[in-house]
């Protein structure tokens, strides 16, 4: 498959993920706990949907998998990811406040997104 093929279901899907994962961070950082769980919980219900839509579609493939390997890879992966981006949300939030760390999130996620793609595409889903 082309790159242009994978980058495009990769923002398509990573646009509805993004979409779900900052939606459940705002509301539970604004009225039921603090910035840091709530975009770890965020995290968790975007990747859900991410996952099964990036290894049904975005990936699919001769040469992809979408099974208990691309499963552990990928629960490494975001557990890796979720650690960056968590400490990044949360740093902004201290030294920021909880405003600053709502509306720098996205930029966190972008960076975050594009180290994801790279690693879907060339070990999570690979067959490898």
């Amino acid at each position: 498959m082309s790159l242009r093929r994978h980058l495009g279901g990769y923002a398509a899907v990573g646009a509805l993920q993004w979409g779900i994962e900052y939606a459940v961070m705002l509301v539970l950082s604004q009225w039921v706990m603090p910035v840091a769980p709530a975009n770890v919980i965020g995290r968790i219900c975007g990747a859900a949907v991410g996952f099964w839509l990036n290894g049904t579609w975005t990936f699919a493939g001769e040469e992809r998998r979408m099974g208990r390997h691309a499963l552990q890879r990928f629960v490494l992966v975001w557990l890796v990811l979720t650690i960056v981006n968590t400490a990044a949300v949360n740093l902004i939030d201290h030294n920021a406040g909880l405003r600053a760390a709502q509306a720098l999130k996205p930029a966190v996620d972008v960076l975050c997104a594009g180290l994801g793609f790279l690693l879907s595409r060339h070990w999570i889903y690979s067959a490898r």
